[in-house]
């Protein structure tokens, strides 16, 4: 599947079946040769989207995976980016895909993003494609780690794609898919958290303000607007208020 150095049919199985972050180590020397890797012009619309903001002294890729949104930070900040992610196999992968060069220095940590190692370390936080994989009533947990990780007045920043409509097959397939991972975590252990559509973006900006962010949303112009005029994509950047909100 996915071309000659994609992952077959039968490695995606074994993944799917897998938990998730054993999943990711066998998916991750063929991860950047599947649909599930954030495409270049997402990651490259953030980028130029952030820059006026910048340059930021040290950043973050939240659950970086292959490393593609660390190259991005490395474009932003002057002085670290460090890249987090829970699974061994996607770092390995990134540690030699992500060459340190005359930017920012370069580190990549072992973690996982609800339990966040880091304490006012950092002035951009960034995510692109993994808020799949934590369910709606984590995400309080998720976004406080992010505040704490963050340095007074920081931002965390991810796209946000707008869904398809239920006329647009696509709404069927991410439908199906969502249905098909419910029906295997019922039925198999370990569970494999990944959900297209329980991102809804009301419920994330609210969580967020509850977290003590600021929240400022633009269009990311590259992708044009839908038949309404809403934006096909979006960029939501979230400011660190302070003090943080207790607990």
């Amino acid at each position: 599947m996915y071309g000659p150095d994609g992952p077959t049919l039968r490695e995606l199985a074994v993944q799917a079946l897998s938990s998730v972050e054993h999943g990711y180590d066998l998916l991750a020397p063929k991860f950047d040769h599947t649909p599930f890797r954030t495409p270049d012009s997402v990651l490259e619309s953030v980028g130029r989207e952030l820059a006026p903001a910048g340059p930021f002294a040290d950043g973050l890729d939240l659950c970086c995976g292959t490393g593609a949104g660390t190259e991005v930070l490395t474009g932003l900040c002057r002085n670290s980016v460090t890249g987090l992610d829970f699974s061994a196999g996607m770092l390995d992968v990134a540690r030699r895909r992500v060459r340190p060069g005359a930017g920012p220095t370069i580190a990549w940590v072992r973690g996982d993003a609800r339990a966040l190692p880091f304490t006012a370390a950092f002035d951009l936080v960034v995510s692109f494609g993994a808020f799949g994989h934590f369910l709606p009533r984590e995400l309080p947990t998720l976004f406080r780690q992010v505040h704490g990780a963050l340095r007074p007045g920081g931002r965390f920043a991810f796209p946000v794609l707008a869904p398809p409509r239920p006329t647009h097959p696509a709404y069927w397939t991410l439908l199906g898919f969502d249905a098909v991972m419910r029906v295997r975590n019922a039925l198999w252990r370990p569970p494999f958290v990944m959900y297209y559509r329980a991102f809804r973006l009301g419920a994330v900006l609210a969580e967020l303000d509850r977290a003590g962010f600021a929240v400022e949303l633009s269009a990311l112009a590259a992708f044009g607007r839908r038949d309404d005029g809403s934006p096909r994509a979006r960029l939501v950047v979230a400011r660190r208020l302070s003090p943080p909100p207790a607990a």
